[in-house]
């Protein structure tokens, strides 16, 4: 696959990346393309190893090494070595529905566990498939066509998130009539509400929306499945239906002043502004006016991120576009290594450092780097208003229990500092699926509060409903619900016909 010598003879070269100093006053994409003919050369750099641990998807020491869709990665990136864009499209597509999702917003799974990068940088995979899927769609190869024959049987999907869109997609290729039903005014979940516009422009989200409504599936929308419409409702008219609602109770900081004014959830706040930017003219305007959001302009404001992970960075890169001029995000877990440490070797996934596109923005922007590390939140104040001035911030240290060996953090004493704050946006993940949901289906839930199944199942304790995606294993990546989705299709395909062969 590739060029023998590719990896020696090639750099790993990545597309061009517009400057933080001019990318913070827009909310475009700001990842570019290689020109095609140098994207081929870093296709010649997958380099014939033994064994392509890129798409293995195995879990080590508790952590996903390489792909868990199991793209033939060494295969599609010996094509695009090769020119032959269309058979890379149709190579990719056979593992893959939404790629160009995953080429926007996956950590890479498949990168971290490359070959090549043992020793030198690894295969540029992620952004090789961007490539292949946009050849796709500019030279008109993304079809789904409506099946010539039904099978008359009737799914239900309830959630339109990744799980949902690609268990979907599958079961309409199959020839059954499949139904979306979204709470919110739009398709994509997470995707269009919970990654902002300048990670994954909400245009390439509606352009696959509309090849899938062309192909027969049906979207319902503005409709709270358990509240406007009762689960009992869906099984008499469904043969199947599956739950894909995600994990989508975040988890709270129940500290003193918790009720003050000027403190939110980060998807309540992503959301938001998107919601602003739905039919915003990305192509002459700029910046957006923040003054008529819920939380003011912020504008000369400080604003306090709680929690580290991706969501927290979006939240970081946010703010500074809509005017923030102090910007803190608060970690409780000690800074990682900005090297791998014996114990976490290849191929394992890189327990190190990483600065992400928000950090890198206050960074160069700002002057400092946002990220406070083993700390937490003790108390939030307010004002005489009830609107929120200031957050406490406690030092934290950790310590093993030598019989568990389980970690827990405990605070250091004395070590308290006020910062101020216009606007607390909490960032801290999820925990799990909601109630009401799981109630109008009469599903159970394991000690997560994810839908019960039993292992390496997709069907719940409810006969005819299924799940998949994070309200099936918890808060995780758009490449694992992708997975999910493929793999529920194929289960209640299966429950329905007596066989697959998806």
């Amino acid at each position: 696959m590739g060029k023998n010598t590719g990896f020696l003879d090639y750099e790993r070269k990545d597309g061009a990346v517009v400057s933080p100093n001019e990318r913070i006053h827009s909310f475009d994409e700001f990842h570019k393309s290689l020109p095609r003919e140098e994207q081929q050369l870093q296709g010649a750099r997958c380099m014939s190893c033994g064994i392509p641990f890129c798409q293995a998807g195995m879990t080590i020491s508790g952590m996903t090494s390489g792909c868990p869709l199991h793209n033939l990665i060494p295969e599609t990136n010996d094509l695009v070595y090769k020119g032959k864009w269309e058979q890379a499209y149709y190579r990719l597509s056979r593992t893959h529905n939404l790629p160009e999702f995953t080429s926007r917003v996956c950590p890479a799974l498949c990168e971290n566990a490359c070959t090549c990068g043992v020793d030198s940088k690894a295969v540029s995979t992620k952004e090789n498939e961007r490539s292949i899927i946009e050849y796709a769609f500019s030279n008109n190869l993304v079809q789904d066509e409506t099946p010539e024959v039904r099978s008359g049987k009737k799914i239900a999907i309830i959630g339109s998130g990744p799980s949902g869109l690609s268990a979907a997609q599958m079961l309409n290729r199959r020839g059954h009539e499949v139904t979306i039903f979204e709470r919110s005014d739009k398709a994509g979940g997470l995707l269009r509400y919970g990654i902002p516009n300048m990670k994954l422009d909400k245009r390439v989200i509606d352009r696959r929306i509309n090849l899938m409504e062309k192909s027969g599936i049906k979207f319902v929308y503005n409709v709270n499945i358990g509240k406007d419409i009762k689960g009992e409702e869906l099984l008499k008219e469904y043969d199947r239906v599956i739950l894909c609602c995600g994990a989508s109770n975040p988890r709270d900081i129940n500290v003193e002043g918790r009720d003050a004014e000027g403190i939110m959830f980060a998807v309540d706040f992503l959301k938001e502004v998107t919601k602003k930017l739905a039919g915003f003219d990305y192509d002459s305007a700029k910046t957006i006016d923040s003054k008529d959001f819920s939380f003011g302009s912020l504008k000369g404001k400080s604003v306090v991120v709680v929690g580290g992970g991706d969501t927290g960075n979006d939240c970081i890169g946010t703010a500074i576009r809509l005017g923030a001029t102090t910007i803190k995000q608060v970690e409780m877990n000690p800074k990682p290594s900005e090297t791998r440490l014996p114990s976490n070797p290849w191929p394992e996934w890189p327990r190190v450092l990483k600065t992400d596109y928000g950090q890198e923005e206050v960074i160069e922007c700002l002057g400092y780097d946002p990220r406070v590390f083993d700390t937490t939140v003790k108390s939030f104040e307010k004002d005489k208003n009830g609107k929120l001035k200031s957050v406490t911030l406690v030092k934290l240290e950790m310590v093993v229990d030598p019989e568990t060996n389980r970690r827990s953090f405990k605070e250091v004493a004395g070590s308290e500092t006020v910062v101020k704050a216009d606007l607390v946006l909490i960032a801290a993940g999820f925990i799990g699926s909601e109630k009401y949901v799981r109630d109008t289906f009469g599903v159970e839930a394991n000690e997560r509060t994810n839908v019960k199944t039993e292992l390496n199942s997709y069907e719940t304790t409810k006969k005819r409903v299924f799940t998949a995606g994070d309200m099936h294993r918890g808060q995780s990546l758009v490449v694992w619900a992708i997975a999910e989705g493929r793999a529920v299709a194929k289960a209640v395909d299966e429950s329905l016909m007596g066989f697959t062969n998806l």
